[in-house]
């Protein structure tokens, strides 16, 4: 069996994914900016890996989690522009 470097990035991704959702339960990772950012990354990851061997459920998935993290990025901005306090 020969591990591709498009499965080596979506392995990255998922990882990226679990690790940063385990940050955000355990208190280590508040949600907002970095948060998202990071979801964001390992779902263009995975996504990347779904172009060589495409699967439409695990495509809607990470479509939609990316989307989201894009949402999560773009609320993130604005609270600093109104000058809030950034959550990171």
């Amino acid at each position: 069996m020969t591990i591709e470097m498009h499965d080596v990035i979506g392995a990255f991704g998922v990882t990226l994914i679990v690790v940063t959702y385990f940050a955000l339960q355990s208190g280590r990772l508040a949600s907002g900016f970095r948060y998202s950012v990071l979801n964001g990354a390992g779902a263009a990851m995975i996504l990347y890996s779904l172009i060589f061997d495409f699967n439409l459920p695990a495509f809607l998935v990470e479509f939609f989690w990316l989307l989201i993290s894009i949402y999560g990025i773009y609320r993130s901005m604005l609270e600093v522009k109104r000058g809030s306090q950034p959550s990171s």
